[in-house]
């Protein structure tokens, strides 16, 4: 064992930002192990290495004994003596283990103890580093993509992007700069798992964070976030402080904080929404840029409302695909029944006069049921 080796080690301490005594435990113990292998010997070695020159001194001791019990920790005074004349019966024998007589499968067999225990220490340290900033925004950048899956490079540790959680149509290059969502930290045989996510709908919450001063200051609030990653998203915010507009500090001088947000998703649309703790009102403007024209409660233990617009408005306030009113409905944990004014009267005139008014062999009977009631 020589210099070479010692500074070796000491690159791997600073590298792996690994404990100096965790290193030269390990190396003690990867010596003793390959030691006891080679000579027979018990635990009863020492181990001393100067870190300046390299060098490293082994020493065994073992009783002198008439008649052996413990093969490994003692031996007998005929074999002593060919070690150290001068030794008796019930004295200690001091052995020096020459390193150069270990063999190349013993230094081999030190080698993989130390790189399996800097290893493991490595990702303990990756884990306590990284367990504590679950929900934080990291950059990166991206190392590999593997069946769609992407592999971030960190400050020392590498993170996984999956494919569920990545913004759809979005492409990544290997060595381009990725932001992302620290979903999980889990502990695997493999060592450490971090998941990323740039789907996660806290992922927006923390981009908002990071561009709207107000809200890191507390001033403004973000309550609520709805998102169909790469779509659209919608996201309520409420103002502690009168004199600052919520949704104006989101959207920030000439748009410039919310395109922000918008670019770093990928051109995701966003609809900012003051927060009410009115259900009514919260569920009015979470429908926007629809115009509500009535609001019903209908159950407010399962949180159920029939929410009318007029016709020209329906189709807005459903959105393509029906994406705005489920995003409105996820925003503010209301289940909305949407309904235009005129099925609405149509449904009305029937729970009243027991018809369907839109069956036209019915005409009569309706207009006679009219009579009646004048």
């Amino acid at each position: 064992m020589n210099y070479d080796v010692v500074e070796a080690l000491g690159q791997i301490m600073r590298e792996k930002n690994i404990e100096r005594d965790l290193v030269w435990d390990t190396l003690k113990m990867g010596l003793v192990s390959a030691a006891k292998k080679r000579f027979g010997v018990g635990d009863r070695i020492d181990v001393t290495i100067d870190e300046k020159t390299g060098k490293m001194e082994m020493t065994a001791y073992r009783d002198v004994v008439e008649e052996i019990e413990d093969p490994e920790n003692e031996i007998t005074l005929e074999d002593a003596r060919q070690i150290d004349p001068n030794v008796n019966i019930g004295e200690e024998l001091i052995q020096d283990l020459p390193f150069d007589d270990f063999g190349r499968n013993a230094i081999q067999a030190v080698k993989q103890v130390v790189v399996q225990r800097v290893r493991e220490a490595e990702g303990e340290n990756i884990y306590e580093n990284y367990k504590d900033r679950m929900g934080d925004v990291i950059t990166g950048s991206v190392q590999q993509v593997d069946r769609g899956n992407i592999i971030v490079k960190m400050e020392r540790a590498e993170a996984l992007l999956p494919w569920r959680e990545q913004i759809r149509r979005e492409k990544y290059r290997q060595g381009e700069t990725i932001r992302a969502y620290i979903l999980e930290v889990q502990r695997s045989t493999k060592g450490p798992q971090i998941i990323l996510s740039r789907a996660h709908p806290e992922f927006l919450d923390l981009l908002f964070r990071i561009e709207v001063p107000e809200i890191h200051e507390g001033i403004v609030e973000v309550k609520a976030v709805a998102r169909e990653p790469g779509d659209r998203s919608k996201i309520a915010v409420f103002s502690h402080d009168d004199r600052v507009d919520a949704v104006g500090a989101c959207v920030g001088m000439k748009g410039t904080r919310v395109q922000a947000v918008v670019r770093e998703l990928n051109n995701e649309r966003i609809d900012i929404v003051p927060w009410s703790s009115d259900p009514t009102t919260f569920v009015t403007q979470a429908l926007r840029p629809a115009q509500v024209s009535q609001v019903n409660i209908l159950d407010i233990e399962d949180k159920k409302m029939r929410v009318v617009v007029e016709d020209d408005q329906l189709s807005l306030a459903i959105g393509k695909s029906g994406q705005n009113a489920r995003l409105a409905a996820k925003l503010t944990g209301w289940n909305i029944d949407l309904i235009k004014r005129t099925d609405l009267e149509k449904q009305l005139m029937a729970e009243t006069f027991g018809t369907d008014v839109d069956d036209e062999d019915d005409e009569d009977a309706t207009a006679a049921s009219l009579d009646e009631v004048d």
